[in-house]
């Protein structure tokens, strides 16, 4: 690339409209001209060809992604193993990029097609690659409906203010037939959960047909309903083929589920989108497949860009990985990922973010005050179903440990004078905590 084409590929941000671009944050190592590579990355997902042979005309006034800021440092090597090596000094760099929409519109696929394609992952003498965040102009925002419920519309519902939403995925996640299954939900509401959940691994099985299943559990939760006087919820898992997620949405619903799942990358955002459309009730999305995309620091896709496009797409509440060793995710990243839920985002409504991973009543103070707000859900799996004593007592346990929270009360002190709480810190405290949603 000749230094004028260089340059084409810069823009001071004054000189555009923003409304007509996204805006992309990248770092990338490169090997060479760091100023060459971003313009490399600008053409590559967007005008690789600005004209044709023989004809004068250039598209990159129209169509070329722009390069707006760029910082670069040297450093001695490439920070992974490679196996082609590109030749030049290698410096790490970080760069924002705006990408003119209009060259896909507001079209899901499309868009990923842009942001984390061939384009970008391809792009010349840039091996290592991670888009860092994306930003959506208000023109662009204006064509997504975004949650149907968000936070307010989720908390309407189930009557659930001034907390913490407590969710439990019911375990056994996976093996149990409907009649073993459906149980372990009622008690699990009886004990004080809002929501129980099937697991993001257990959807329509040959031993766990979602029909019945789904007619178990929605009987189940309106007798706890009746008996606890309080609203219930119940979250069925619909993750399939495209194809059929509409139809599993509304045998679930008929049933009396009313949330549904699914998992947002195996299906897709333009899934998760499309059952945006026909839902009836609040949509979850888990985040099965996103880790393979943003483990390493050095490579791929921060996962505040799924969350980003979960919530674009129409997810109320968004499941994430949460604190803790297990979950292999920094906390400044998990706290990333609820502010990407929660601030303002145009017209959307915000998420309710689910920070999850091996949670218990043990970990609920420490969870909360890292969010730093009640607006979150908290989703055990064996903290509740795992309990000593039973999943009643489980779901209890994180009631009661609420409790001392709100109260101002050291939860190890407020667990003297209950049971289910202090077996609950016996069984799962530091020195257990180990695996298991």
């Amino acid at each position: 690339m000749q230094p004028h084409d260089i340059d084409a590929f810069f823009a001071p941000r004054a000189s555009l409209d923003m409304e007509a671009y996204l805006e992309l944050t990248f770092t990338f190592e490169c090997a060479g001209d760091p100023r060459a590579a971003a313009a490399h990355l600008a053409s590559e997902q967007s005008t690789a060809q600005w004209r044709r042979v023989g004809v004068h005309e250039d598209f990159r006034p129209q169509h070329a992604a722009k390069v707006l800021e760029l910082d670069a440092m040297p450093q001695p090597a490439f920070s992974v193993p490679l196996r082609v090596i590109p030749p030049g000094p290698v410096h790490r760099c970080r760069v924002v990029i705006a990408h003119p929409h209009g060259n896909f519109g507001a079209r899901l696929p499309n868009l990923i097609s842009a942001v984390l394609g061939e384009g970008v992952y391809f792009a010349p003498g840039i091996p290592l690659i991670r888009l860092e965040d994306i930003g959506f102009p208000a023109s662009y925002l204006a064509h997504f409906d975004g949650p149907q419920f968000g936070v307010a519309g989720v908390r309407e519902r189930l009557q659930v203010h001034g907390r913490p939403l407590f969710f439990g995925v019911i375990k056994p996640n996976i093996g149990l037939a409907p009649t073993d299954f459906a149980p372990l939900g009622y008690e699990g509401w009886m004990g004080g959960l809002d929501i129980a959940k099937d697991d993001e691994m257990l959807a329509d099985a040959p031993y766990s047909p979602l029909a019945e299943r789904a007619a178990l559990l929605g009987a189940l939760r309106a007798r706890a309903e009746q008996e606890t006087g309080v609203p219930k919820g119940f979250l069925c898992n619909i993750t399939d083929e495209v194809d059929r997620i509409a139809a599993l949405h509304d045998t679930a619903v008929a049933a009396g589920a009313n949330l549904v799942m699914v998992n947002a990358m195996p299906v897709g955002v333009s899934g998760v989108r499309a059952l945006r459309r026909v839902a009836r009730v609040p949509i979850v999305t888990h985040f099965p497949f996103i880790a393979a995309f943003g483990r390493l620091p050095s490579h791929g896709a921060h996962s505040r860009v799924f969350t980003r496009l979960q919530r674009l797409a129409g997810a109320d509440i968004v499941i994430m990985p949460g604190f803790g060793d297990r979950m292999m995710t920094p906390p400044s990243e998990v706290l990333e990922n609820v502010r990407a839920c929660l601030e303002p985002m145009g017209p959307l409504k915000p998420s309710l973010p689910v920070p999850g991973g091996s949670d218990s009543a043990a970990t609920l103070e420490a969870v909360y005050r890292r969010v730093g707000t009640v607006d979150f859900g908290f989703v055990p799996g064996r903290g509740v179903f795992a309990h000593p004593m039973g999943p009643r007592a489980g779901a209890a346990s994180l009631q009661q440990a609420w409790a001392a929270i709100a109260a101002g009360v050291p939860v190890e002190v407020h667990a003297r004078q209950h049971p289910e709480l202090r077996a609950a810190l016996s069984a799962f405290g530091p020195a257990q905590h180990a695996a298991g949603e």
